[in-house]
């Protein structure tokens, strides 16, 4: 392990981070706010790291080895959320290091849980760098972590593995080298935020909200700078909108990136995106009846508050139009299961992701039927391609450790003294970084009333869904740091 390249690395990173943070300072200019200098400040202290780092420890130009790869990555989070936490430290917006640290992470790695009691009264710069964390978070991080690391000297391919652990079975070869694929998804990325911007406008919101929802749909994050969230704006039309990027934005980007070249039914192709598209229209219709005969006189009414939460739920997004904590038992429990499947691989949603739930049914049913018939050989396929042995027991293997972390974590939130419908959903929303839960975490509440001890488990979490479970756990093991 060289630590010098890696310092290189995350020096270049740090660097990075700081001069993200200059558009929020002037944000905060244009907007004659104090937070200003706290956003500089912050800046500078960001950027000043960076760059010592990278000076001190310029000149390496050696490859990246995979157990590097995977520690570049994970330590690029965790620094992300330090320095991420500076403007809230030094504004005042959040004076406690682990609220501070907890907005962060939770930002970067686009959950959308927040500890803010209310965000309508915060600076604009502060709101501003709170959804760029999230834009950044989505897929900037990765990506213009590989875009930049040719330019140092260094291929990026095994921090692109690090970040897609078990995805690659989803993954179309989009371009020879994977230089010009991140090129050609962060071009789909900002031509979805920008999209989704001009779209939020034209529907009444006003351009400042229009950014910042604009940020956390496309990141599927779900921060807004309204403390009743989309709901305030009672707007169907920009319900709608949301509906649609953040069905996008969840979707398999090796798909918008190859719709020019093989059209829309490159999307229907796909064995995923019709499982996922196919979970979403069920539990839309489930959760609306469930709704009619419970809460709302119509079914107009139902179809439209189901349709926004389960696709924000499902697509890790997690804005809310009104507040589900008061919805019936089985709209509860179809939205937290929702929280856990997810969306789809190679997109910024979180969770277990369809793929693997897909793999997981298909191997059950492959059990089934070898009872019935034990000497038959059933390939496991995902449309025409078999899927290899190795990448099911990955699936498996990631699904038995995400659920196992899931219900030990919640026990451990019991253990704190939360309700046990507060501490499930706490980790179910923050692992697969969807941001509202329910109970004392419900859409029209927030994280401030966990202990602290607690909001460090759940930042754990948060890391935990980001990095893909395996990312983070690695770094504690023994073996990986020997060599």
């Amino acid at each position: 392990m060289r630590i010098r390249v890696i310092l290189y690395l995350l020096g270049a990173f740090a660097l990075f981070l700081g001069l993200s943070m200059l558009p929020s300072a002037g944000i905060s200019f244009l907007y004659k706010e104090k937070a200003v200098m706290a956003i500089l400040s912050s800046a500078v202290i960001t950027s000043g790291i960076g760059a010592v780092l990278f000076l001190i420890f310029k000149g390496q130009k050696v490859d990246v080895s995979h157990r590097e790869g995977f520690a570049i990555t994970a330590m690029a989070w965790i620094s992300a959320g330090f320095f991420g936490a500076l403007p809230y430290l030094l504004s005042g917006a959040l004076p406690h290091f682990v609220d501070a640290y907890f907005e962060s992470i939770s930002g970067f790695t686009t959950t959308g849980a927040s500890v803010f009691t209310s965000v309508e009264n915060l600076p604009h710069g502060i709101l501003f760098w709170r959804s760029l964390t999230h834009w950044i978070g989505g897929m900037g991080i990765i990506l213009l972590s590989i875009a930049i690391l040719p330019i140092l000297g260094i291929g990026g391919m095994q921090l692109y593995r690090a970040e897609a652990t078990g995805v690659g079975v989803s993954s179309d070869k989009l371009a020879p080298r994977l230089i010009e694929t991140v090129k050609l998804f962060g071009l789909v990325y900002i031509v979805i935020t920008v999209a989704g911007m001009i779209a939020l406008i034209w529907a009444g919101m006003g351009p400042f909200d229009a950014v910042i929802h604009a940020f956390g749909t496309v990141a599927t994050g779900g921060f807004s700078n309204k403390d009743i969230n989309v709901e305030y704006y009672h707007n169907p039309l920009i319900e709608f909108i949301l509906i649609v990027f953040m069905f996008i934005s969840a979707t398999n980007f090796a798909l918008h990136a190859s719709l020019l070249k093989q059209g829309p039914k490159i999307y229907w192709k796909n064995p995923e995106f019709r499982f996922y598209l196919g979970l979403q229209l069920t539990a839309i219709i489930l959760v609306a009846i469930n709704l009619r005969f419970s809460i709302y006189d119509s079914i107009a009414s139902s179809l439209r508050y189901a349709s926004f939460q389960v696709v924000s739920i499902n697509t890790c997004t997690g804005f809310s139009s009104a507040d589900f904590a008061k919805w019936p038992s089985f709209s509860q429990f179809a939205l937290v299961v929702l929280m856990l499947i997810g969306g789809s691989t190679g997109s910024t949603t979180g969770a277990i992701k369809c793929l693997r739930i897909m793999l997981l049914l298909k191997q059950g049913y492959k059990e089934l039927y070898h009872l019935i018939h034990p000497h038959a050989l059933i390939p496991i396929k995902l449309g025409d391609r078999v899927v290899p042995k190795e990448v099911v027991m990955g699936a498996i293997g990631f699904t038995f450790l995400y659920i196992a972390l899931f219900f030990t974590i919640s026990l451990a939130m019991t253990f704190l003294g939360l309700d046990i419908v507060s501490a499930i959903s706490s980790v179910a929303t923050t692992m697969g970084g969807v941001g509202p839960g329910l109970g004392i975490v419900g859409p029209l509440s927030n994280f401030s009333e966990i202990p602290y001890i607690g909001k460090g488990l759940l930042i754990f979490c948060m890391l935990l869904g980001r990095l893909e479970i395996y990312t983070l756990l690695i770094l504690f093991t023994p073996l990986f740091w020997k060599g």
